[in-house]
């Protein structure tokens, strides 16, 4: 009996012993818009343990492992509910034509790249005399050049640019250019011709092809007109697949990231994120939602949800899109653009085929995360949802609208009547609106990005930032939440500024709303007793520092479950 005694005490000094203490910071963490605080936290086996609001009883822990955060600022780790993990890891590798300010300035930058290709491939050649490797399987070796991040709306006369301008720079490349939104590309006329694109060819439902005045197309595919192209280019195969979410993964965690909802991931890139999980390569957590449009994606319906006991890799939603973008003018809605007399959107999917999804993956036990910007396309889903939701075992499965992003008025009430949640990218407000007004008038911007009212409806919600649409960076988005202003400062006093929210409550949709979201919330979004230890140092005060400055907020340190993932391989331990 003592012997056993004996080793129980020396199980829980050593537990105890294996326990860390960081200290020396300013702690914050929230539960809906209440903020606690604390001077040092507690961690051990990757679970919060305590959170100590005095600073003596905090020297006095019992910890023998210290990490000093040097007065740095210790938030919940960040969750990002909305981004696209490989798109991200590719256009790391890509082509940037984010923030390009003509078609001349993203032309170039094709060139540039195109280049740089011919003079890494060269060099790749000479090796290879020397090297029987075989060369990686990139689209550039292919005989694709792929890129992404233009914006007419950025370029003198806004006009979308054409196929001519990309011929002039290769001819044995096959160039595809995403649009910045995701919902168009911008092709040459090499990449139109392996995928049979001729002026004959006509419009796909749910897409457009866009032609000149003798009906030849000009470059541009919209929508479901894309999958023309998508359908001909090479694909990674999976170890390649896995190596461009890595990558990507690992640039999230240097944001302050601890968490990822992934949204609509192919079967390969399934195969590719359970590769990293079984070789330890998930910096941050995944939550992934099956991309609808994929048939291969029916064995894991079939399988039902995929849940990791250490929610490393959770897989328990299906994505699906009812509409385009609001740039492209692919956003479905009810009255006809305002710049674009007889044009409505395009809604990508029948009522009919869209419920057929819904019930689809209800039935198998997912939750439903449905694209939609436009009026039309959020009347549409939500009308469908409250359908489906009539069903409480439907409803307990916290279906979600992607975007919400253009509401009728009297739609937003809707969402907390549904149990259905808003998940909201806060950037996308102050990016769009210097296009906004163009394409909806003063009358419907009552109810566009309108966070706060469906805040105050009593929606739940969940924040993200829609990457590499836009920067991954979540302090981007807390600052357009707080401010309603781009990184200029403007406009003075913010766009739209009765829908601006409070700091807790901004802070509350990158952490416990983007948590609930994904039936996350009783182990991450807080940093309490029994929650993972998910958080961050960061070199400034969050609730504290001048509005103007959130947005420049830098990371010191990303921790998930208590281990240091940025900057990898450095350590604060004393």
């Amino acid at each position: 009996m003592k012997t056993l005694l004996c080793a129980v005490l020396a199980l829980a000094a050593g537990a105890s012993q294996a326990a860390t203490l960081v200290h020396n910071i300013r702690g914050y963490t929230v539960d809906g818009e209440q903020v606690q605080t604390f001077v040092a936290l507690e961690f051990d086996d990757g679970l919060v343990t305590r959170l100590y609001r005095d600073a003596a009883a905090a020297e006095a822990s019992g910890a023998d492992r210290r990490i000093d955060g040097r007065g740095a600022t210790l938030l919940p780790g960040l969750i990002d509910a909305h981004g696209h993990v490989s798109a991200h890891g590719q256009a790391l590798a890509s082509v940037d034509l984010v923030g390009s300010p003509s078609e001349a300035e993203a032309a170039r930058r094709v060139a540039a790249f195109i280049q740089a290709n011919r003079n890494a491939q060269t060099n790749s050649n000479a090796q290879a005399k020397n090297n029987a490797q075989a060369n990686s399987n990139t689209q550039a070796q292919q005989g694709w050049i792929a890129g992404r991040g233009w914006n007419q709306v950025l370029w003198p006369g806004q006009a979308f640019p054409t196929r001519a301008t990309l011929d002039a720079l290769s001819g044995e490349h096959a160039v595809v250019l995403g649009r910045v939104d995701g919902h168009a590309l911008w092709v040459n006329s090499r990449a139109l011709a392996l995928a049979g694109i001729t002026a004959a060819t006509e419009d796909p439902a749910g897409g457009q092809i866009v032609r000149d005045a003798t009906g030849q197309p000009t470059g541009v595919l919209i929508d479901n007109a894309m999958d023309l192209v998508a359908a001909v280019m090479p694909k990674p195969d999976v170890a390649t697949l896995a190596d461009l979410q890595h990558r990507a993964l690992v640039d999230l965690a240097r944001y302050g990231l601890t968490g990822v909802h992934d949204a609509g991931i192919a079967a390969r890139e399934v195969a590719a994120y359970q590769q990293l999980l079984a070789q330890g390569r998930l910096p941050i957590r995944v939550y992934a939602m099956l991309d609808a449009r994929d048939p291969d994606n029916d064995r894991y319906l079939a399988q039902g949800p995929m849940i990791d006991e250490r929610h490393r890799l959770d897989i328990r939603s299906v994505k699906l899109s009812a509409d385009g973008a609001l740039g492209s003018r692919g956003a479905a809605l009810v009255d006809d653009y305002s710049d674009d007399a007889g044009n409505r959107g395009l809604l990508l999917h029948s009522r009919e085929a869209l419920a057929h999804h819904m019930h689809r993956a209800v039935a198998a036990g997912y939750q439903v995360n449905t694209h939609a910007i436009g009026d039309r396309a959020n009347a549409l889903v939500l009308d469908l949802l409250e359908t489906i939701n009539s069903n409480p075992d439907s409803a307990a499965l916290r279906h979600r609208v992607e975007h919400a992003q253009i509401l009728r008025p009297q739609d937003i009430a809707r969402f907390p009547a549904l149990n259905v949640i808003a998940s909201v990218q806060p950037v996308h407000a102050t990016s769009d609106k210097n296009m906004a007004g163009d394409r909806l008038g003063e009358a419907r911007l009552h109810g566009a990005y309108a966070w706060e009212s469906l805040l105050e409806s009593g929606a739940r919600m969940a924040g993200g930032s829609d990457f590499p649409v836009e920067s991954p960076n979540p302090f981007h988005g807390l600052y357009a939440a707080v401010t309603r202003q781009d990184t200029a400062g403007h406009p003075p006093g913010g766009w739209l500024p009765n829908e601006k929210m409070n700091r807790a409550a901004a802070l509350a949709l990158f952490t416990g709303g983007a948590a609930y979201a994904a039936h996350q919330e009783t182990v991450l979004g807080r940093l309490q007793p029994g929650y993972y230890a998910d958080f961050i140092l960061v070199d400034g005060d969050y609730f504290n520092l001048p509005e103007a400055r959130l947005w420049q907020l830098s990371v010191k340190a990303t921790y998930v479950a208590g281990e240091q993932v940025y900057p990898a391989g450095s350590r604060n331990d004393r």
